[in-house]
């Protein structure tokens, strides 16, 4: 009898436990011995990470580096930030609507307005003007972080206030889950409910940003020469992401919002940054220090804060910075248009000290003429309105991050359906492989297995080994058997091998070897940190995807029981929603190595990740950019066909969603049914 169809039967039964609580006790003590040193997975992980950010190439001549740039520009739109229908809403004219009668404050007044992101996606936005207003003046695009007061913030608002005072125009917009926009399906990390569409999340981002800019330069006062932005935090990273892009800013005022990736690397706790600032793809093309560069030759100042209680603290994130921009704007013969400024008070802030930075930076560049242009601040904090005061009204059902992502998955995945005939359905396995290896980006590794000690204990034999692969990171295995065995059986589990005692001990007694791994992101492979799940956000921007990850090791682990050590055959038994996914992700790479698959608690569908709104910080494997688009889990199942794929104790959701595989294993001569 196979294992499938004895594990099968035995739950027709009523499973019953047939680990005493004597063998728990063992077996959870075999099981939860440390294989790692303490911090291994996380050092390992912070080296691959940091060896695989993109240097920045330096330039003999202007003409060579504007070629560079203009093109990793294209390239930025083309490959990361406009991918899938992003491209569509790129070029669909958006509206925006001016609302009501404007506020009036001393020598300015605050007109509201919201504009569309994407159609049905509303920014709402508060535009200061100088009173009176003549001629053509400077523009400013406001932007904030993470503070939920949103454009109501207080340093945001005097900042407005006194850049019309100043006698500019000054556009505050609201950011995603701030402010009018707070909302749990605003948080940044379900963007990436997006992203598992084949949609970039950051893509809304960007068009909110590139339609504040529009907004700003159809006013008829605005001066196309003298437009700026400036933000504090994730209004710094804001500020630099859309002005390295978009060529149409003339000067930039990034405070405290961003650092290199080698240095988050090494800053982990601080610096790692949110979904936006480690989209997909992104570190595969450019470091921050590359999008500090595409500034030049036009002026920038970064400010960041020597006592920053938050991130991006002075002392480490600078340097590197201006140590790459500086040759590039010496190229341009320009090297002051490169600016610093340290603040010294405390905390994470943007208070008046890097205010009148900014506003010294402004004077110098946008005012050069204007002998009488005063760059110390207008006290103006009685003119602070509320955040109602400063309500724009918005559609009650104004998109959303989430209301987004289900509108995409509706119709995934593309061409889904499974075809009828032998040869169609052996193409149709080759092709779809062939795409899943490129959309989690699997690797083939090499493995070199260290023994790490051994045991007998209670009739079980325990070979623990640390299985080194070529991707740099180290897989701790527990090896166990009782007495002569059948069959090779790899567990792994959702909470780590540790959680595996009941599934460990019933294939022991059914006389299997078996191979308890942690891959990377469960248990002892986790890297460590407070926040880890950035770790993998990080990986998935250099190029990599944690589910391919996960999955390249897990092959790797089959590949080095059935063809080293002649183990065979091999199957993989997964407990949980995120190891079934990654069990199943492995055994349709590789055809070879993995014979069948043992799947409990699996997702029925990966939309059900988009409709529970899950996010990156719960299961950062789940938001592998496109797949959904491409294949979902009845397509998985698919690509192990003919090998066995059992999936214990489907609800109704997964007989619906899985009807017809039946039919495809038939359609490959195979009479079995992953449901039965």
């Amino acid at each position: 009898m196979s294992i499938f169809k004895a594990l099968s039967t035995s739950l027709l039964l009523g499973w019953v436990s047939v680990v005493s609580a004597a063998d728990r006790i063992s077996l959870q003590d075999l099981l939860s011995a440390s294989l790692l040193d303490a911090n291994q997975t996380k050092v390992e992980t912070q080296v691959y990470a940091a060896s695989h950010v993109v240097p920045l190439l330096h330039y003999q001549s202007v003409a060579e580096w504007q070629n560079y740039a203009d093109d990793l520009r294209r390239r930025l739109l083309d490959e990361v930030v406009l991918r899938g229908e992003a491209r569509q809403w790129h070029q669909i004219p958006t509206s925006v609507e001016w609302l009501g009668t404007a506020l009036v404050g001393p020598g300015y007044r605050i007109k509201k307005l919201r504009y569309e992101a994407i159609p049905s996606l509303w920014i709402p936005a508060l535009l200061y003007e100088p009173e009176p207003l003549t001629g053509k003046v400077p523009v400013v695009l406001n932007v904030n972080g993470h503070e939920k007061e949103g454009k109501a913030v207080e340093n945001k608002q005097n900042r407005c206030i006194n850049l019309a005072k100043k006698g500019m125009l000054a556009l505050n917009i609201e950011w995603f889950d701030m402010g009018q926009l707070s909302s749990p399906d605003n948080n940044h990390y379900r963007a990436n409910q997006m992203d598992l569409c084949g949609t970039s999340g950051l893509a809304l981002h960007y068009l909110a940003l590139k339609r504040g800019i529009d907004i700003l330069l159809s006013l008829d006062h605005a001066d196309p020469e003298r437009l700026a932005v400036t933000g504090l935090s994730g209004g710094g990273w804001q500020t630099i992401f859309i002005s390295s892009l978009d060529t149409r800013v003339r000067l930039a005022n990034p405070v405290a919002g961003y650092s290199s990736y080698l240095t988050r690397t090494q800053f982990p706790d601080l610096d790692l940054g949110d979904s936006e600032q480690t989209p997909p793809d992104f570190a595969s093309l450019v470091d921050y220090t590359h999008l500090t560069s595409l500034i030049a030759p036009r002026p920038l100042l970064l400010t960041n804060n020597a006592k920053d209680d938050c991130c991006y603290r002075a002392d480490y994130s600078l340097g590197p910075l201006l140590s790459a921009a500086r040759p590039v704007y010496s190229l341009y013969k320009q090297p002051e248009k490169l600016r610093y400024h340290i603040n010294h008070d405390p905390g994470h802030n943007y208070g008046r000290d890097n205010r009148e930075a900014f506003y010294r930076m402004l004077k110098e560049f946008f005012f050069a003429e204007k002998q009488d242009f005063n760059s110390v601040e207008v006290v103006s904090d009685s003119e602070l309105r509320s955040s109602e005061d400063l309500s724009v009204s918005l559609p009650t059902d104004n998109l959303t991050f989430h209301s987004v992502a289900m509108k995409l998955s509706q119709h995934l995945p593309r061409d889904a359906d499974l075809p009828a005939s032998t040869v169609e359905a052996r193409r149709w396995q080759e092709q779809r492989r062939a795409d899943l290896f490129k959309l989690v980006r699997g690797k083939t590794l090499k493995v070199r297995a260290e023994p790490a000690g051994n045991k007998e204990k209670d009739g079980v034999s325990i070979q623990y080994w640390k299985v080194k692969m070529d991707n740099g990171w180290t897989v701790p295995v527990v090896e166990l058997r009782r007495g002569e065995t059948k069959a090779t059986t790899i567990v792994v589990a959702d909470e780590g091998r540790v959680s595996t005692i009941e599934t460990v001990g019933r294939l022991l007694a059914q006389r299997n070897r078996v191979i308890a791994v942690d891959p990377f992101y469960f248990g002892e492979c986790r890297p460590g940190s407070k926040r880890d799940f950035l770790y993998a956000l990080l990986l998935a921007s250099l190029g990599s995807q944690p589910l391919g990850i996960q999955a390249s090791q897990l092959m790797a682990v089959a590949q080095w029981l059935k063809h080293e050590r002649g183990l065979g055959p091999v199957s993989i038994e997964a407990l949980g929603e995120r190891a079934s996914l990654a069990a199943l992700v492995s055994a349709g790479l590789d055809k070879n190595s993995i014979n069948g698959l043992s799947l409990h608690k699996s997702l029925a569908s990966l939309k059900e990740v988009i409709e529970r709104n899950l996010t990156a910080q719960e299961t950062p494997e789940f938001f592998c950019f496109g797949l959904l688009e491409r294949l979902d889990i009845k397509q998985l199942i698919a690509l192990v066909a003919p090998r066995p794929v059992q999936v214990v104790t489907p609800g109704d959701r997964t007989r619906k969603e899985l009807s017809g595989v039946r039919e495809f294993y038939s359609t490959l001569g195979t009479n079995f049914n992953p449901l039965d």
